[in-house]
């Protein structure tokens, strides 16, 4: 079995289980339009979305690397950002930004609040900040994901942020997909750049 059929597997298996496309995407780490695609019409290799795949699952389930990616991702947002920028509040985004995001915030006594992208929330299709951590309001936030794939999911939640009135100093990520240096003027600080040459 190729990769692709595995993942194109996998996605079916997921969404059997009842999980939503978004919440799918976010588990291989690849678009919801690669998502749908592959529980649509799969077969059809020529029309496949340009995406790439990234397995970390040896890091991420793994409590001591995922640990030191979550240090990592927070010395490269200090080394790297343009002034000393003070932060408040982690936002970890559902599901792979929660423990990073958590495991930052522990390490540098700052506050922690879980951000639920609108793409797993069917009934009313908009994100929200969960009510059970942190609020974001009057506060300065580092926003924390795994992937950037098309980058929607984390202007939905700069626009959310700017909304509710807090300010979003900077955008944690793994890997970065697109090449972008922000989003929605927001500075975007990738551990790697993944690049598909065709």
């Amino acid at each position: 079995m190729s990769s692709l059929e595995e993942l194109m597997e996998k996605a079916r298996m997921l969404h059997a289980e009842g999980h939503p496309t978004g919440q799918i995407a976010d588990e291989l780490s690849l678009s919801t339009d690669t998502i749908t695609w592959m529980l649509t019409q799969g077969k059809n290799t020529a029309s496949a979305p340009k995406d790439v795949h990234i397995d970390w699952t040896v890091v991420s389930s793994d409590a001591n690397l995922l640990n030191g990616i979550a240090s990592m991702l927070m010395v490269n947002f200090e080394n790297n950002c343009e002034e000393d920028e003070e932060v408040d509040a982690i936002v970890g985004v559902d599901a792979a930004g929660i423990p990073l995001g958590t495991l930052m915030a522990a390490e540098h006594g700052l506050n922690l609040a879980i951000y639920h992208p609108s793409k797993h929330n069917a009934d009313t299709n908009c994100g929200s900040i969960s009510g059970n951590f942190s609020k974001v309001t009057g506060k300065r936030c580092l926003i924390v994901d795994d992937c950037i794939t098309t980058g929607n999911t984390l202007a939905e939640i700069v626009t959310y942020l700017r909304r509710h009135k807090a300010h979003p100093v900077g955008i944690c990520v793994l890997f970065d997909k697109r090449g972008v240096r922000e989003i929605e003027g927001v500075p975007v600080y990738p551990l790697f750049s993944v690049k598909r040459i065709d």
